[in-house]
């Protein structure tokens, strides 16, 4: 009995089997479905006719165009800003050589406040103060093109910021005339605004700041201002060492601070003879620690205008007693 039931249970699995095979073997695609397959056989053509290696590199460089670092563009970076540091801490490196060579003092005064933080105010003070009288000529420090002129009544006052190609910017507040406009191009040494006593000041000065990407670095760690000249030829940023000054001497500045007021009267002085005679100098006799800058800027003429004049260049030595043609 049960073998009788084996059998037909085989029996009946096999027809079910066999008339799966039959119906799948009868299956077709509807014609709709093969119409739509010939047709996109028919559409098909060679790739290659498609695509080029030009398409493709053009393809490729719009692909990668906002995953490369481009170079910095030192006159695009935050130029609209009307900040002062328009410029983000991740951009800016551990250190960076700063070639000054190219330089001119902004003013031949000495300083009468140092960089550094202030107790009166509870603040820092990002710059130094230069003495100048009101009206005095302030000069670009570098070449470069003018970022900024602004007011700011509780700070700077009339103040305006020079981004310079050696990756500097300068800052000279408290004035009382623009010389200059926005994204005009000046050369070092030349006019570019008349001191004051303008914002937060409490006596006619200069303040001067000098910035890499935004960080303030001390300006007596590049400019020796008792010499009126640069330490070095070259300055090298750190982010650890940026707030202290090279050889600033408070006695180097008093002795330079007696000499520019003297420099002051004589100047002033002499002045007030020409003006009165109707004739003006034409030369200047070389003193003992002038340089082509500090002559320069108590003359009213550029370091470049110096040289020309008597055939010498920004590396020349300077004998006292010579003379040099002014004009």
């Amino acid at each position: 009995m049960l073998q009788k039931t084996i059998i037909r249970i085989t029996l009946a699995a096999a027809a079910v089997l066999t008339a799966a095979s039959a119906w799948a073997q009868s299956y077709q695609l509807p014609s709709a479905h093969k119409a739509e397959h010939s047709d996109l056989i028919a559409r098909q053509e060679n790739i290659g006719n498609q695509i080029s290696v030009k398409d493709t590199q053009q393809f490729l460089d719009q692909l990668f165009k906002d995953e490369e670092e481009p170079e910095m563009d030192i006159y695009t970076e935050g130029w609209e800003s009307k900040r002062v540091n328009p410029f983000n801490e991740a951009d800016v490196p551990s250190s960076k050589v700063i070639d000054v060579t190219n330089f001119h003092m902004p003013t031949p005064g000495y300083i009468t406040s140092p960089y550094g933080y202030r107790k009166r105010f509870r603040r820092q003070h990002k710059g130094v103060d230069l003495k100048l009288q009101i009206g005095d000529t302030v000069r670009a420090a570098f070449d470069g093109r003018v970022r900024l002129t602004n007011f700011e009544r509780r700070g700077y006052g009339y103040y305006t910021i020079l981004r310079h190609p050696n990756g500097l910017e300068t800052v000279y507040g408290h004035l009382s005339k623009f010389l200059v406009k926005p994204d005009q191009y000046v050369k070092a040494g030349d006019p570019i605004a008349l001191g004051g006593n303008t914002g937060r000041s409490f006596g006619a000065h200069l303040h001067f700041e000098t910035r890499f990407m935004g960080y303030p670095i001390n300006p007596s760690a590049i400019f020796d201002f008792a010499n009126q000249t640069v330490h070095t030829d070259q300055y090298t940023f750190d982010k650890r060492t940026y707030t202290q000054a090279r050889n600033f001497d408070p006695a180097a500045n008093q002795a330079h601070a007696k000499e520019f007021l003297a420099s002051q009267s004589s100047h002033k002085a002499a002045t007030t003879a020409a003006k009165s005679s109707g004739r003006s100098s034409k030369s200047y006799t070389i003193r003992r620690g002038d340089t082509l800058s500090r002559i320069a800027s108590r003359n009213g003429v550029t370091v470049r205008q110096l040289c020309q004049l008597n055939g010498l260049t920004t590396k020349s030595k300077l004998k006292p007693g010579k003379k040099l043609k002014i004009r």
